[in-house]
């Protein structure tokens, strides 16, 4: 699945291409996916793409009638083509423009979508919400840490939940809590300062490092231009279970939290 990194560097491989383009038509092969895909075309046909925002990982093409709300699900991809480049398998959307390209939306799983909400966009459902962006100030020790008071559940679980902070999906949060040496089933409750100010720190550092390595290589993932990420070059931990630690030689241990395959140091990483 697409994670932050990855609807980042698709934001800004799309974004030179479309800002200040008019949308000129909009075609919709298969409205059947995560959400039905609204009929839309005469509130976006006209209109000129004012910006490309994100948040969390949804991406938004914001237009003077409203907002186009993205998300690339477990597959998609969006590609900046000629017009005129016929459509192929899993082709479901094409958002066409004044300057002879078009945005296409493929999605093999259709786990993704493609929605459109009148301005405040954030008073939408999907987005009223969320917690604060990682990258964001508003992601600090004082705020992590008033989110964290009290919870009994597993660090790990509370990075990855999106009214705490948006975006740090599983191969983050493996990521960012073995560079701050927390155990993933630590008590988030009972994660000191020391300790959390790091994780922020580190959330923050491999973010911008994945956005900055164009995000990371894993099955489905290609960014705007169609080529792969490379941060998966870099991961220490994930999909590295039984693998030696990158930092000390012990075996790498691999569990499941929620549903979502965990690896980490027993040596390096503490409770």
């Amino acid at each position: 699945m697409p994670e932050l990194p990855e609807v980042e560097v698709t934001r800004l491989g799309i974004s030179p291409h479309l800002i200040a383009q008019t949308v000129t038509e909009l075609i919709v092969r298969n409205r059947s996916l995560r959400w039905p895909v609204p009929d839309v075309a005469s509130n976006i046909v006209g209109q000129q793409i004012i910006d490309i925002r994100r948040r969390a990982k949804y991406l938004l093409m914001e237009t003077q009638a409203g907002v186009t709300i993205v998300h690339l699900g477990m597959s998609g991809s969006l590609r900046v083509l000629a017009s005129d480049t016929p459509a192929e398998k899993h082709d479901h959307i094409d958002l066409k423009l004044g300057n002879g390209q078009m945005l296409r939306f493929n999605d093999p799983r259709r786990f993704g979508a493609w929605l459109w909400y009148e301005l405040p966009e954030h008073a939408h459902p999907l987005l009223a919400k969320l917690g604060p962006e990682p990258l964001s100030d508003e992601f600090n020790l004082e705020q992590l840490k008033a989110a964290l008071a009290n919870k009994k559940k597993a660090i790990k679980l509370c990075l990855m939940d999106n009214h705490i902070v948006v975006g740090v999906g599983n191969i983050y949060a493996n990521e960012a809590l073995f560079a701050a040496g927390i155990h993933p089933q630590a008590e988030a409750g009972k994660v000191d300062d020391a300790r959390l100010t790091v994780l922020v720190a580190e959330v923050k550092r491999i973010l911008v490092q994945a956005i900055k390595q164009g995000g990371t290589t894993l099955k489905d993932f290609t960014n705007a231009d169609g080529k792969p990420g490379y941060f998966a070059q870099k991961l220490h931990v994930y999909g590295r279970g039984g693998e030696t630690c990158t930092s000390c030689g012990n075996l790498l241990s691999e569990i499941k939290l929620g549903q979502r395959a965990t690896v980490f140091c027993g040596l390096c990483q503490s409770k």
